[in-house]
């Protein structure tokens, strides 16, 4: 078949340039289709735009109807025998702390050795295994260590120790090149994990590793650093601890003890604190707004003028979008939905919408709340924690536009069917583009052969009548 380029050369006729303009109008029939493909790819990103900000609004919103893990109060102090922080149970007080004792972790340390890489133990017999056995009142069971033939050596007994990651660590001390010690550490503080420590099946290297603070042997471990549990006192009570972080005196407050400070108690202050709480509802207002802003430009209609058949470049891609007045109207009737408790509503607070739909806030109004009325803030918001609490309710009302089976997912799962049905339609349109361009080439070489044929004809009888007239 003759190329593009070569049709109506025997014919003189421009069919090359009228294929063209039958390809182009032919092409045509792909516009009103890409148009709705382009249209529908911009609704996908406009939904996408609009879950971004959903997702926003839902976690400040999260975080209200968690309220009660947020503070509402701070350490005002400043302290040197301990560090203070608080969680959201802490109360306001003042506490008077004295540390008469920090907890430490025993240390054992072992008789001198010549060297820290030749073998210390025994003949094992009997198919025995020789074990390395740390016991201690704090730990839920004994600490083991299986040693080889070729694990006896100072160096090969910390390795294998330090390998299981247990409650005891090992270390070699070097006093000189011809004098080494083993050390044992417990991992935790405090008395109940002082150490007893056993080697079983070696009679050998248990004479020079075995510890007991009942029965220590000449050439065993010995104690270098007792063990000790932290001692203080908080406003005169007595306080006992395994651990220099006490979690659990005062309630909400984790001290984390640094030095002591005997005879010189320090003063510990805890104050209110409505930062935390103002920050959380300011973040929900911020995020609200946010999308009310997304969903105004989403939506945004700027009439044309009269006669005119195209859009104006600013409109929204969700203009007149169903699913997204519905989500914007559920959201707004959610902001005055009452609650149970001294405050009722949003309002109460001093959050209330302007005439744009906007949440403002009146800061003397929230200050004075979260001052005068903390735990009926906090019960505004949390609820029951299940059903009730505007936190809660807002919470479950975003988490349901965002779920899988949700008016977001809904929406964009259409368009998603749209598009495909769209890109049938593309595909299908084309092989008929391309089957018509086709047919019109083979009409077209059909159309110049024949021409040609018949002018080829022609010029040989004008020859033959000009040689007879001649």
């Amino acid at each position: 078949m003759a190329s593009v380029s070569a049709l109506g050369v025997g014919s003189n006729l421009q069919l090359g340039s009228l294929l063209d303009d039958l390809t182009k109008a032919e092409q045509g029939r792909l516009t009103p289709l890409t148009i709705q493909q382009s249209s529908y790819k911009a609704k996908l990103t406009a939904w996408s735009i609009v879950q971004s900000s959903v997702q926003k609004v839902q976690s400040a919103a999260e975080a209200l109807a968690k309220a009660q893990n947020i503070a509402t109060t701070k350490v005002a102090s400043t302290n040197t025998a301990f560090t203070a922080t608080i969680d959201a149970s802490a109360s306001a007080s003042n506490y008077s702390i004295e540390v008469t004792q920090l907890a430490q972790a025993q240390s054992l340390v072992s008789g001198q050795f010549d060297s820290k890489d030749t073998a210390q133990g025994g003949t094992v017999t009997g198919g025995a295994t020789r074990t390395l056995t740390f016991t201690q009142k704090g730990q839920e069971e004994p600490f083991s260590v299986t040693l080889g033939d070729d694990q006896t050596s100072l160096t090969a007994i910390r390795d294998a120790v330090n390998k299981q990651q247990g409650s005891v660590s090992a270390s070699i001390i070097k006093a000189d090149d011809n004098s080494y010690y083993l050390s044992f550490t417990s991992r935790d503080t405090g008395e109940d994990n002082a150490m007893t420590v056993t080697v079983a099946n070696d009679p050998t290297l248990a004479s020079k590793l075995n510890y007991s603070p009942d029965a220590q042997q000449p050439n065993g471990m010995k104690e270098t650093v007792a063990a000790k549990d932290a001692l203080l006192k908080i406003n005169d009570i007595e306080i006992k601890r395994s651990s220099n972080t006490i979690t659990d005196a005062p309630e909400g407050v984790t001290l984390n003890l640094t030095q002591t400070n005997v005879g010189k108690p320090e003063p510990l202050t805890v104050i209110k604190d409505t930062a935390p709480m103002k920050d959380a509802i300011q973040a929900f207002v911020d995020a609200y707004n946010s999308l009310q802003t997304t969903i105004d430009s989403q939506t945004k209609y700027t009439a044309t003028e009269k006669g005119s058949n195209t859009q104006d470049s600013s409109n929204g891609d969700l203009i007149g979008d169903g699913t997204l007045r519905n989500i914007q109207t559920q959201l707004r009737a959610m902001l005055s939905t009452p609650q149970s408790g001294d405050i009722v509503t949003l309002s109460s607070l001093g959050v209330s919408q302007d005439i744009t739909g906007k949440l403002t806030v009146d800061d003397e109004k929230l200050d004075k709340a979260l001052s005068e009325k903390p735990a009926s803030v906090n019960a505004f918001f949390t609820g029951d924690g299940e059903e009730t609490g505007f936190g809660v309710v807002a919470n479950k009302l975003l988490t349901g536009f965002l779920a899988s089976d949700g008016a977001i997912q809904n929406a964009t799962n259409g368009i998603d069917k749209s598009l495909k049905n769209i890109d049938e339609k593309i595909s299908s349109t084309n092989i008929s583009i391309n089957n018509t361009i086709e047919r019109y080439k083979k009409q077209f070489t059909q159309l110049d052969t024949l021409v040609n044929k018949l002018t080829n004809t022609g010029n040989y009888l004008a020859q033959q009548f000009s040689a007879m007239n001649s």
